[in-house]
């Protein structure tokens, strides 16, 4: 079966042909961040109409890199949110506009669900169950995954997710955004050994994050030191580190403690903070002592992508799952309402 993957939830734009056979075929991603940066994060109209200028082209794309033609297609998968609502109706009329044309079957993904199973688009093989972080701008969730659809929730944000915590911090430290990035980049030049930031909600039971507290944190430290004029580039560097140390090791400590709540050996990581380098290595040097692994999708598909979407659409489509007529397009989905294919 030959699918079309639409990802349009928030500021990529993503498409991608996978095939159950032979694997991915083609992928390529627009991503609007130049456009947003100047605001300092995403203006939802301007993502929706920047997702209408660029997804048929983005689709003719990878139909030309695969060296397919829209009639090769066997059905289209996209995701149906959560997100933000113009943008998922952008890619919820594409696909339903095109499968209808073309006489083949259309299915909503949930973008969390795509997220989680991008790791297996690696070629790795990795077996349920496993617990899974998603840890992104959007959500930070602890997950324990049976099996497609069978998730039961271990832990989350009780506030700002991880992702969103890392564009707040460099929003003070007056870094562009997309805050991840730019906030690992000057870490590399901070000093561990200057400020050491609290790891929220480690010091109780439990798999809850909170990244409110921190932030704040992070705040009072940068203007104490714009205060006293010495909140110069260095400064910035020590902060960034010592702020990106808390966030790995409070993720890094929530992990540690779901394995061995659940008695799991497999760790999935994905969203868009999974990219992180550091995050990487402390994770792999906790599972480790654990006799475990962890497993990461490659740094291009840890961010929004129509590839994880492509992959996430075609188990279900294989299990028989379709849209009825109607286009999906929910901006609030909690991963917890899914449920495994019925077939």
């Amino acid at each position: 079966m030959r699918v079309l993957g639409i990802e349009t939830s928030c500021d990529e734009t993503g498409v991608a042909l996978y095939d159950t056979d032979a694997g991915l075929l083609a992928d390529a991603l627009y991503s609007q961040v130049a456009m947003h940066a100047d605001f300092g994060g995403v203006v939802p109209e301007l993502a929706s109409r920047d997702h209408t200028r660029k997804l048929l082209p983005l689709v003719d794309e990878v139909l030309g890199q695969a060296a397919h033609e829209r009639s090769d297609l066997d059905a289209i998968a996209y995701t149906a949110g959560p997100g933000l609502v113009g943008a998922l109706m952008v890619g919820a009329a594409t696909a339903h506009g095109m499968a209808k044309g073309l006489g083949i079957p259309v299915l909503g993904v949930h973008h969390m669900e795509g997220h989680l199973m991008a790791p297996m688009l690696e070629g790795d093989r990795l077996d349920f169950p496993f617990v899974a972080l998603l840890v992104s701008g959007g959500h930070t969730q602890l997950v324990a995954v049976s099996g497609l659809g069978d998730y039961r929730l271990l832990g989350e944000s009780v506030d700002d997710a991880a992702g969103e915590a890392f564009d707040k911090a460099a929003k003070m430290l007056e870094l562009d955004y997309p805050g991840g990035p730019a906030i690992a980049r000057l870490a590399e030049q901070g000093n561990p050994e200057r400020f050491r930031f609290p790891r929220p909600m480690t010091d109780r039971p439990g798999l809850d994050f909170s990244f409110s507290g921190l932030k704040t944190h992070t705040l009072t430290t940068a203007n104490a030191l714009r205060d006293a004029e010495a909140l110069d580039t260095q400064a910035r560097a020590d902060i960034a580190r010592a702020f990106e140390e808390a966030v790995v090791d409070t993720l890094v400590i929530k992990c540690r403690r779901a394995l061995d709540d659940t008695g799991l050996k497999r760790l999935v990581v994905a969203g868009g903070v999974s990219a992180n380098a550091r995050l990487r290595q402390r994770l792999d040097e906790a599972v480790t002592k654990r006799q475990a692994r962890a497993y990461y999708p490659r740094n291009r598909f840890c961010t929004d992508n129509g590839a994880m979407i492509a992959y996430a659409g075609a188990q279900r489509l294989l299990a028989g799952e379709r849209d009825g007529s109607a286009m999906l397009a929910l901006p609030r989905w909690p991963l917890t309402d899914l449920h495994p294919p019925t077939s």
